[in-house]
């Protein structure tokens, strides 16, 4: 089951705001291994999963 913090992380808001923040640089490297990221992504549509995962860079998930 999908985490529904992932959603609203705001560590993820972080990143969103400022990549090369100290946050957001950890909220994008715990996004390669989280397994509530995973689920979450996985759970989507797969037009809004392949968004996400471009804009964030994440070529597993395409």
């Amino acid at each position: 089951m999908a985490n529904p913090m992932c959603r609203q992380c705001p560590l993820r808001a972080r990143y969103d705001c400022n990549p090369r923040s100290l946050l957001g640089r950890l909220w994008r490297w715990h996004a390669n291994w989280c397994p509530g990221w995973r689920a979450y992504m996985n759970s989507l549509p797969e037009e809004e999963r392949k968004a996400l995962a471009q804009k964030y860079d994440l070529k597993k998930f395409l």
